[in-house]
């Protein structure tokens, strides 16, 4: 009697531990689902890759169909993507059945529940996995530990906070990575505008009783409308000076790929003068263009004379490129070697040019920072934001000011 009594804990604990590695199995599968999709361009982030997650334990993990549409519904933002998703789907999720297939199942030494004919969980002739939601605490703080790894799939996340100055080498790649990420971003920003769309989740109430009328105002078709992309005009001017040696390298990696994606950006660096760049970043790697950037400015890492520099772009620039449309964006310490008034009249006529005057100091990302030099308080008194630019988090909150 005693032994069957034992029997039934033992078995409810030896189910518990494999659903607990399935669903560990589970999450480490999404993740590296997530990843392949981001190796195809998509815009995955960690965000994907919980509400992914949170999908798969709202659907029928045994039907293959539930599980498409659930991980699309999540994954897919853009119709282009759509034959990326499928084939990427198709591709994974074979190699992964495969894969299991293949391993030999695990039998617990002395189980009896592991024998053939052992018990099973009522109404389950083939254990299926159910997630739990990672929006419950969980039972004996399960699940809080798998929550706490997955946001560090993302790069973004993960060096988010690391200053510029304190990357080694190795993590080159993955900044570069991050850096692709947050411009993506920053290119797909929803505006508050809509425009007419035959597939949305928005409904356009004017449209809907307007194409009503015809059925005496009852409504029977809906018009639906979607948000537009918000493409901003952009021009960065980043300082290319000694003192910014530190982060301009970072801050040109930004650049690149802000012009990559957005496609309405001209760029420009500056030391003691003003060179334009557009065409180095135009079908160039980024390590390519920073080396060719490096050697052919003749003023790469020298003095920082900015209110001459932007006086040249005033004259010789801003005329084609600046409207009341266009942000400027200026990535600078703001330690001028110039005149200051020379400052003060090129900031001022190119505030009353742009639609915004974006400043972005790594300096500021110091708690102890005061914007007390002579060039940096000059130029202040015509910047519409200032903000730091000292890690990947900073430049992710640009998002929120590229509003004009």
């Amino acid at each position: 009697m005693g032994s069957v009594g034992d029997a039934a804990p033992r078995e409810r604990a030896l189910y518990a531990l494999k659903s607990r590695a399935r669903h560990a199995d589970l999450q480490r599968h999404v993740v590296a689902f997530g990843r392949e999709l981001r190796a195809r361009e998509m815009l995955v982030t960690s965000t994907e890759i919980m509400d992914g997650l949170r999908t798969l334990g709202r659907v029928d993990l045994g039907d293959r169909h539930d599980v498409y549409l659930g991980l699309q519904s999540v994954f897919v933002s853009r119709t282009e993507d759509v034959p990326i998703f499928d084939e990427v789907f198709d591709r994974f999720w074979r190699r992964i059945a495969r894969v299991e297939e293949e391993e030999p199942g695990e039998q617990d030494p002395g189980s009896e529940g592991a024998e053939e004919g052992a018990a099973q969980p009522s109404g389950e002739g083939k254990e299926q996995l159910r997630l739990t939601d990672p929006d419950s605490e969980g039972d004996e703080g399960e699940g809080e530990g798998d929550e706490e790894a997955l946001p560090l799939y993302s790069p973004v996340e993960m060096l988010a906070g690391k200053d510029f100055s304190r990357f080694q080498a190795e993590e080159m790649a993955e900044v570069a990575r991050a850096v692709l990420v947050i411009a993506k971003r920053l290119a797909t920003r929803e505006s508050r505008r809509t425009r007419a769309a035959s597939r949305s989740h928005l409904i356009d109430p004017r449209r809907t009783v307007r194409r009503n009328m015809k059925y005496g105002g009852t409504i029977i078709e809906l018009a639906r409308k979607q948000r537009k992309i918000r493409k901003p005009r952009l021009v960065l001017i980043c300082d290319v000076s000694r003192s910014m040696d530190t982060y301009s390298r970072f801050l040109l990696q930004f650049i690149h790929a802000l012009q990559n994606t957005i496609g309405k950006v001209e760029s420009f660096v500056f030391s003691t003068s003003l060179t334009r760049v557009t065409d180095y970043f135009k079908g160039e790697e980024i390590t390519e263009a920073l080396d060719r950037i490096a050697r052919e400015v003749r003023d790469w890492s020298g003095g920082t004379r900015i209110g001459q520099s932007l006086e040249t772009f005033n004259s010789e620039w801003a005329r084609k490129l600046v409207d009341r449309r266009t942000i400027v964006l200026i990535l600078s310490d703001g330690l001028d070697t110039g005149d200051a008034e020379v400052l003060r009249g090129a900031m001022e006529e190119l505030d009353s040019r742009a639609g915004k005057v974006i400043w972005l100091n790594p300096l500021l990302g110091s708690k102890d920072y005061r914007p007390l030099a002579r060039g940096m308080s000059t130029a202040l008194e015509h910047v519409d934001v200032f903000a730091p630019a000292h890690n990947l988090a900073s430049l992710a909150e640009l998002g929120r000011h590229l509003a004009t």
